[in-house]
């Protein structure tokens, strides 16, 4: 009997602890005070150092960082945009997660779980302000400052062996610093390719908790186990510098990267007609990919004969077969003047079978007009040999690959040698006494190159590339680059003027593979130009 008592005295002890424990909480949640009373408001002026020291971080950004940027302007937008973006962002939610709970309900026996409500409430986040920083990349860095105490009603109802239980997500507050990278920058719209997305410091995050009715944060000491337990969790996945990467669009279709190479082989003319009063004309070739910045191939000149035969092989970059086309330009040479055009033709590559050599024959005309009655005038024709070489998976370049890799030289490089790629992007403060109608002009071992002129700006942007082949390192060549404006009107006077130049060294481009780097020119006030260099080998 006395172990029958004792057994029945611990049992009656447990469950009065458990009934006092419920009826303690369900009393502490029900019967919250009534005299609440209003804060007291008053001037900043009248408040004591400790108070004014507790108010600091709620002071926006903007007002203690002089580099943050007040955006009032975003957070009218999202105001007024917030009825609907509740609805978009809640309905990516459901269709993100539908799949991930659907994979791990059957680990823990449950049966379903669904969203009874979703909605992110009535009060939009707030940004406090923006950072934006500045690199010669192609993308763009913010770090915006958020706060959002918002009224979110998120309910979800979980079965498990015939049971069926509501979880209640309420007042949910998160402070958070991220930084949101977009790059790489592309020219297809939306004009960048991915979102990466990371915490620059561990978020503060605070909410209600209701099951089956009762806030569950209310009991002691759960609140901070579970908002440390978030941040933690949070901080893990998404601190920096580890990222969240939303992929918007494929890198390389809107880049446009190389898919393969066409081989051309210019094997010979015939009936040309001759340009000259006096004399045979000469011809050469020059091939062209449309959508392409590069410089045109060029055959060699075949001095006075209107039947020119080459036999010269070229390989061309392909980026996209189905929309670029080979432009074919046959000129006459002039010691002096400017080269008069014998004729033309386009081919598209769609024409062409991938692995498959096709000769083909074309007449020459005077531009693409099919209306055009001058192309009726034979003007002779042009023989060309030709092979899309698509690339295979192995050469393919990655889509995830960064745009800081220096990608391999094409075949043909000579041992020992490589390929020095030299893209010319923007100027700044470049402005002539007289005009302002930049172009570069960049000078290598007696070679030189130039990009189009932009008319009356100050600030041009010309994203051109320019390839040089060379048989050896150019470890102690300079390459000069000079920014000149050429004037618009037909005139004698200041036909050209120079707003500023820089040579650069290429032994740093031989050892780090690539620089991207903005120069101030000399003999300019403010002016400043953003060349990238590339040294690529076969290795």
């Amino acid at each position: 009997m006395g172990f029958v008592s004792t057994v029945m005295g611990f049992f009656g002890f447990g469950v009065g602890i458990s009934i006092g424990l419920v009826i303690g909480y369900y009393l502490f949640i029900y019967f919250q005070p009534s005299d609440v009373k209003d804060p007291y408001i008053r001037p900043l002026v009248e408040q004591d150092s400790e108070t004014l020291q507790r108010l600091l971080p709620e002071i926006p950004f903007w007002v203690k960082n002089p580099d943050y940027d007040r955006i009032d302007w975003l957070n009218k937008f999202i105001e007024t945009m917030w009825p609907y973006l509740d609805k978009a962002i809640c309905k990516t939610a459901k269709t993100i997660a539908k799949p991930i709970i659907a994979e791990q309900i059957p680990k823990y026996k449950i049966e379903s779980v669904e969203f009874e409500a979703l909605t992110l409430g009535s009060l939009p986040p707030t940004f406090q302000g923006m950072k934006v920083y500045t690199t010669e990349e192609k993308e763009l860095i913010m770090e915006p400052s958020m706060k959002w105490a918002g009224n979110p009603n998120i309910t979800i109802a979980a079965k498990a062996f015939g049971l069926r239980a509501t979880v209640q997500v309420v007042d949910l507050q998160v402070f958070a610093c991220p930084r949101i990278t977009l790059k790489p920058l592309v020219p297809s719209f939306p004009c960048f390719a991915k979102i990466l997305v990371s915490l620059m410091e561990k978020p503060h995050v605070d909410f209600g908790l209701k099951v089956l009715g009762a806030d569950a944060m209310s009991i002691p000491g759960l609140y901070r186990v579970v908002q440390e337990l978030i941040k933690d969790q949070v901080a893990n996945m998404y601190l920096w510098p580890k990222t969240l990467e939303v992929p918007i669009m494929d890198p390389a279709k809107a880049m446009k990267r190389p898919v393969g190479i066409l081989n051309v082989k210019v094997l010979k003319a015939m009936k040309l007609k001759k340009k000259d009063l006096l004399g045979a004309s000469d011809p050469y070739v020059k091939l062209k990919l449309t959508e392409d910045k590069l410089p045109s191939k060029k055959t060699t000149v075949k001095h006075k004969n209107l039947n020119p035969e080459w036999n010269e092989e070229f390989n061309i970059v392909v980026k996209d077969p189905q929309s670029q086309a080979l432009e074919i330009n046959v000129y006459d040479w002039e010691q002096v003047g400017k080269h008069d055009k014998m004729g033309l033709n386009v081919l598209p590559l769609k024409e062409l079978a991938p692995e498959e050599p096709k000769v083909v024959t074309l007449d020459l005309l005077k531009n693409m007009d099919p209306n055009d009655v001058q192309n009726e005038k034979s003007r002779g024709q042009i023989v060309l040999e030709l092979m899309y070489k698509p690339f295979t998976d192995d050469e393919m370049p990655n889509q995830s690959e960064e745009l800081n890799e220096v990608q391999k030289a094409p075949d043909g490089t000579p041992d020992g040698g490589g390929l020095l790629v030299v893209i010319v992007h923007e100027a700044q403060d470049v402005e002539g006494k007289h005009h302002t109608n930049p172009q570069v002009r960049l000078l290598f071992r007696g070679e030189e190159r130039r990009t189009k002129p932009v008319k009356k700006n100050r600030d041009p942007r010309w994203e051109e590339e320019f390839q040089f082949m060379l048989e050896e390192p150019p470890t102690n060549d300079r390459i000069h680059v000079e920014v000149v404006s050429t004037s618009s009107r037909m005139g004698l006077l200041h036909p050209k003027e120079a707003l500023g130049y820089v040579d650069i060294s290429l032994s740093d481009v031989v050892s780090n593979k690539r620089i991207n780097e903005r120069y101030h020119l000399i003999d300019s006030k403010n002016g400043r130009v953003q060349i990238e260099m590339q040294w690529r080998t076969s290795s």
